[in-house]
C-alpha cells in the first residue's frame, strides 16, 4: 500500500467507520475509503481481530494510518500466509486492523484500497 493512500486520509474526519468484510471509512468530505481483498481461487484473506474502539476515529481528524505487514511461509504443507496490521489514530484513541492472507503461495493475499 502506497504512502500517498494514507496520505488522502490524513486529516479527514470520519463519520462513520466500520468492518465486516471490508473496512470502510466514510467521512465528512464525502470521500468513502475502503479496505478490502477480492477473493481468488485457493486463498482467503479478511479480517480476523479489531483492538480497539472504531468511535475513537469518528469525529476527529485522523492523526495516524500505517500498514505494516509480514510474510511468512509456514511448514509442514507449502502454504503462504500474510499478516497485514493497520494502524489508526485520532486524538480520542487509537484502532489496529489485523488481516490474515493464506494461499498456497500462487495468489495475491494482500488488501486492497478503494477510494471512492
Amino acid at each position: 500500500m502506497s504512502v500517498e493512500v494514507f496520505n488522502n486520509m490524513l486529516g479527514e474526519v470520519m463519520t462513520d467507520v466500520s468492518t465486516s468484510d471490508d473496512m470502510v471509512f466514510k467521512s465528512a468530505s464525502g470521500k468513502v475509503f475502503r479496505f478490502t481483498h477480492y477473493q481468488d481461487c485457493c486463498e482467503n484473506v479478511s479480517i480476523e481481530d479489531v483492538a480497539g474502539d472504531l468511535n475513537d476515529l469518528v469525529g476527529s481528524p485522523l492523526l495516524v494510518a500505517e500498514e505494516v505487514s509480514n510474510l511468512d511461509d509456514f511448514e509442514p504443507d507449502d502454504s503462504s500466509c500474510t499478516w497485514t496490521f493497520y494502524k489508526f489514530a485520532t486524538v480520542n484513541g487509537s484502532v489496529a486492523v489485523r488481516w490474515l492472507g493464506r494461499s498456497n503461495g500462487y495468489y495475491s493475499e494482500s488488501v486492497s484500497y478503494v477510494e471512492e
